[in-house]
């Protein structure tokens, strides 16, 4: 009978203790106010799962819906201005 064992070295990756580089660093942070408020949304919508939605609940995940597609336009601008502004 074969063992996993043997095998299990060229499966598994190799442990790695590797924190995030500067740049990586940079992009999360330019990212940071869409991840909350996709964070925002997501609350609004588990607010509403248990219960029927009240009139309250409606705008709150409209508002938050609202500020996640605000916040993708702005990274999106953000992003077509830096890469057209060198290009130029």
């Amino acid at each position: 009978m074969k063992t996993i064992v043997a095998l299990q070295a060229a499966v598994t990756a190799a442990p790695l203790d590797v924190e995030p580089s500067a740049a990586e660093l940079d992009a999360i942070d330019r990212e940071m106010p869409l991840i909350r408020a996709e964070v925002e949304l997501l609350d609004a919508q588990i607010m509403t799962i248990d219960r029927p939605a009240s009139e309250l609940d409606t705008r709150r995940v409209r508002r938050a819906r609202n500020r996640v597609l605000a916040a993708r336009r702005d990274l999106t601008n953000r992003a077509g201005a830096e890469q057209s502004g060198g290009a130029a």
